[in-house]
């Protein structure tokens, strides 16, 4: 379980930090004005992503990586290979953490994308988010 409150404790840090390059903490997108916050919201909510513009809590933390299953298959690799399991379990922390931390970066990115694109009334944005019509 220790390595489990690591992980949360690295991820409490990463995520609000990943929402903030984006623009997407909480406190940035509440002073959006109403037509762009509801557009953020609506993206936000088609990407089904939990983590992007809210407050990233502990608990919310704790709760998505139970999703991932993250827990146990650890405890269950610990179990079955007692020599290689602090190893193996170090590994399925660290794949964990950076698919949780890659697929948030990918949600936050698709949110921003939608956004700039549905602000700016075009369908695409080029690779230095210049938007072109």
């Amino acid at each position: 379980m220790l390595g489990v409150g690591t992980d949360v404790a690295i991820l409490l840090r990463l995520l609000p930090n990943i929402n903030e390059r984006f623009g997407l903490s909480p406190e940035q997108i509440e002073g959006l004005d109403a037509e762009t916050r509801r557009i953020v919201m609506l993206f936000v909510g088609s990407v089904g992503s939990t983590l992007v513009g809210r407050l990233v809590t502990r608990d919310l933390i704790v709760k998505v990586l139970m999703k991932m299953g993250v827990r146990v298959t650890t405890k269950g690799v610990v179990k079955f290979v007692p020599l290689l399991g602090q190893a193996l379990s170090a590994s399925i922390s660290f794949g964990a953490m950076k698919l949780l931390g890659n697929r948030h970066v990918d949600d936050c990115y698709e949110v921003a994308r939608r956004t700039l694109l549905r602000r700016a009334g075009s369908t695409h944005v080029d690779d230095h988010w210049k938007v072109v019509t």
